[in-house]
């Protein structure tokens, strides 16, 4: 097989790039702004390789070697990516929108304004401490991912698949979840301060510790989740289904659960301090130590 070692600090219109460059040692190379489109990179070595601005449209990055290599802003629409090693790398706002990434590994790549949406392949993805603040994950299958310690930041999740992914101290202050499946999902500790999880699906999620002051919760189905803990001050909880939830210990200062379905809720030591529970559903739920001091308990049942 003929390889190819390309090292250049000069314009790109002055290289004769190869279409096929499968297995080439493209170690450092300089390929800021190269078009690149289909291109056959499969297997290459792109260890620290600038691509900034790459065109790579539809490109076969099968198995690529892309550790620590500059990614700004290239255009990856559609590529293959699947196995690809990018432990590190820059992808901050590229294009990833369609591209394949099975068995892909991200693990502390940034991401940060990326366009992911309909990307495929990235369910049980490493994902582990990545940035992807902003970045675009509308209705991307993200089922089983591993996304401990991951910068979420702004995330735009609407409908993405989250289910039982593992989003441990996870950074989601204000990211968009409506819509999003998240039924199973690991997010202990995690910050969705002000994250928008409207009709969000939450059943059996635990949510130990998560930070949620703020967040809007209405018409999410929390059923069976464990909250033991949770910050929710000021969040709207409006028409929620938290049948069977753990709430022990939580703070629902100042929330909004009118409409609720608190059904065998259990709320030991919880502080409902201010809370508006008006026409919300509490047969059968435990209150023992609980603060409902100012609450709004009308219409209660």
């Amino acid at each position: 097989m003929k390889l190819y070692h390309i090292t250049s600090y000069g314009p790109l219109d002055q290289v004769i790039i190869p279409a096929d460059l499968q297995g080439a040692d493209l170690t450092g190379a300089y390929l800021k702004g190269a078009s690149l489109t289909g291109a056959n990179l499969k297997g290459a070595f792109l260890l620290d390789a600038n691509l900034e601005g790459a065109d790579l449209q539809g490109a076969d990055l099968t198995g690529a070697y892309l550790k620590g290599a500059n990614l700004e802003g290239a255009y990856l629409a559609n590529a293959n990516l699947e196995g690809a090693f990018l432990l590190d790398a820059d992808l901050t706002n590229a294009n990833l929108r369609g591209a394949k990434l099975a068995n892909a590994n991200l693990e502390g790549a940034d991401l940060s304004g990326a366009n992911l949406a309909r990307a495929l392949g990235l369910a049980r993805a490493n994902l582990l401490n990545a940035n992807l603040s902003h970045a675009d994950l509308t209705r991307t299958n993200l089922e089983g991912a591993n996304l401990l310690n991951a910068n979420l930041l702004g995330a735009d999740l609407k409908g993405a698949n989250l289910n039982g992914a593992d989003l441990t101290y996870a950074d989601l202050t204000n990211a968009n979840l409506e819509g999003a499946n998240l039924e199973g999902a690991d997010l202990m500790y995690a910050n969705l301060k002000g994250a928008n999880l409207r009709k969000a699906n939450l059943v059996d999620a635990d949510l130990t510790g998560a930070w949620l002051n703020g967040a809007d919760l209405t018409n999410a189905n929390l059923e069976g989740a464990d909250l033991k803990d949770v910050r929710l001050e000021g969040a709207n909880l409006t028409s929620a289904n938290l049948e069977s939830v753990n709430l022990e210990g939580a703070s629902l200062t100042g929330a909004n659960l009118k409409g609720a379905n608190l059904e065998g809720a259990y709320l030991e030591d919880a502080n409902l301090e201010g809370a508006n529970l008006k026409d919300a559903n509490l047969e059968g739920a435990y209150l023992e130590g609980a603060n409902l001091e100012g609450a709004s308990l009308e219409g209660v049942r």
